[in-house]
């Protein structure tokens, strides 16, 4: 049996500290930059998080989107998929590839559909509606 010293001080300290401000996504700058939401063709709104292609984490079974950002800040969608292998480390390899092939510079990844038919109903809801809402023609998309 294992014994643990606690220090009284350090948590009457931190009981009287004030509590911290939580952030909005939609008031703040950092979470902008690491958030975008997507409109699919029903309307509904996908949250994705969003990985400079260099940066990107391993990817668990997820939708993603492989996207350009050009010097201005616009966001061309190159790209809609999701990753179908249960090996994290295999769907990075398969995102970085096409995204390098098309030229994306930025990778979304929306990580709240729990099933594969989810994550196909996601991917194919924003396949067919104009998935950054600015564009007048169709996003060109792969499948996967």
């Amino acid at each position: 049996m294992g014994a643990r010293v606690i220090q009284l001080a350090e948590i009457r300290a931190r009981r009287s500290a004030p509590e911290p401000q939580l952030a909005t996504l939609d008031n703040t700058a950092e979470c902008k930059e690491h958030f975008h939401f997507w409109s699919g063709a029903s309307g509904r709104r996908y949250v994705h998080t969003v990985y400079d292609l260099i940066d990107c984490p391993e990817v668990p079974a997820a939708n993603f989107l492989l996207v350009h950002r050009d010097a201005a800040g616009r966001r061309s969608v190159l790209a809609i998929g999701h990753s179908k292998s249960q090996a994290a480390s295999l769907n990075l390899a398969e995102i970085r590839h096409r995204a390098a092939r098309l030229g994306a510079n930025e990778v979304h990844v929306h990580l709240l559909a729990p099933s594969a038919q989810e994550r196909r109903v996601v991917e194919l809801d924003l396949r067919a509606g104009r998935v950054d809402g600015e564009a007048d023609e169709r996003i060109s998309a792969t499948r996967h």
